[in-house]
């Protein structure tokens, strides 16, 4: 059955049982039980920011399923360059059967979306993040099930967006700790809200964590926002997730990586028994095999 949204924009492109198929077929995939293969199919990937995990990711996994990844970086390619970003995707429309783009402005990945005649993946925008959700939420099920507290700490990001509305559909309670001015859009606690979803909203991040089995941070300063570093670190004091925040916690910790060692979250943590943000990077790979599938095969 095929999914109800032809472009994977945001989370709740999908609806929530969507969203566990496509992660029940991701532990499959994972497993070895779904060897599921898109032969021959093409996927063009467009580069305005760099990345390790999107691109290695993406890349290995059409590769597994038997297919072609095209790596399309600012210099590659016309966007930026002149020609209207519409035409080129018009253009990868008739030559690929889908595309993935890691942009900054959201509206840019919807503009490909419309004249696109394929699937659009977005790998990162300034405002979601929806493939790193996926996989937060494989490794929330594999490491904790689904009766479970998840604390986010820290910036009100694109990633931050994602899950709260992500794990709202997967039935996840979420207690969101940042400071006042870095909080998230309203926008995505009535989103949550639709699914049926309250998230706890609050500037305390040590009550925060205080009854979370899961702590999830992410970088401060994004990158693109270099400019404002010093006025971020004055803000953010507090909120980095240290073993003094976790000195009374069982929580597992989450980081969607590249961390900032020593600003969002220790070495010590990142590096301790608690982490899971290796397990995060390699269900990256698992999670967008089986979106790749439900959107292509």
């Amino acid at each position: 059955m095929a999914l109800e949204t032809t472009d994977f924009l945001d989370i709740d492109d999908l609806t929530p049982a969507e969203l566990d198929r496509v992660l029940e077929r991701a532990s499959a995939m994972k497993a070895g039980e779904d060897d599921a293969q898109l032969p021959n199919q093409t996927l063009a990937m467009i580069f305005e920011k760099p990345s390790t995990r999107t691109r290695v990711s993406f890349e290995t996994g059409l590769t597994d399923l038997g297919g072609h990844a095209m790596f399309l970086g600012p210099d590659d390619i016309q966007l930026g360059h002149g020609e209207p970003l519409r035409d080129t995707a018009r253009v990868l429309g008739r030559y690929t059967d889908g595309v993935m783009a890691r942009l900054f402005d959201h509206e840019d990945v919807e503009i490909l979306a419309e004249y696109a005649d394929c699937p659009v993946i977005n790998g990162l925008t300034d405002e979601a993040h929806p493939c790193q959700t996926l996989a937060d939420l494989l490794t929330i099920r594999e490491h904790a099930g689904e009766d479970v507290r998840v604390a986010w700490i820290g910036d009100g990001n694109n990633v931050g967006q994602s899950f709260v509305v992500g794990a709202a559909m997967a039935g996840i309670d979420v207690t969101v700790a940042t400071p006042a001015e870095y909080a998230m859009d309203e926008a995505v606690f009535d989103r949550a809200a639709d699914f049926g979803a309250d998230p706890t909203v609050m500037t305390d991040p040590a009550a925060a964590v205080a009854d979370a089995d899961v702590v999830y941070t992410d970088v401060w300063i994004s990158m693109g926002q270099e400019d404002e570093r010093d006025r971020k670190l004055a803000a953010f004091d507090g909120f980095q997730v240290n073993e003094e925040l976790l000195a009374d916690s069982d929580a597992t910790v989450m980081h969607c990586l590249p961390a900032h060692r020593g600003e969002e979250i220790t070495n010590a943590v990142l590096e301790s028994e608690r982490a899971l943000a290796w397990d995060q990077a390699e269900n990256r790979l698992h999670a967008q095999k089986a979106l790749l599938v439900e959107l292509l095969e």
